[in-house]
């Protein structure tokens, strides 16, 4: 379940984040384009792109901890 959070999160932050540096005008399926003003759509993709590359790292050093 952890997973699937990491890879949402990279999913809506990376694809937001190639959809406005794209020059795409359309929100598209990224939560983030349709909720925040448009000054804030980069920023929120790149953090968004962070936490779930975090997440995923996280999650992938507890199960090696847990063996």
């Amino acid at each position: 379940m952890i997973a699937l959070l990491g890879i949402l999160l990279v999913v809506q932050g990376g694809g937001g984040l190639i959809n406005r540096l794209a020059g795409e005008g359309h929100p598209s399926w990224f939560v983030q384009l349709h909720l925040l003003p448009a000054r804030l759509h980069v920023l929120a993709s790149a953090v968004l792109l962070a936490a779930g590359v975090v997440v995923l790292f996280a999650h992938q050093a507890w199960k090696r901890r847990r063996g």
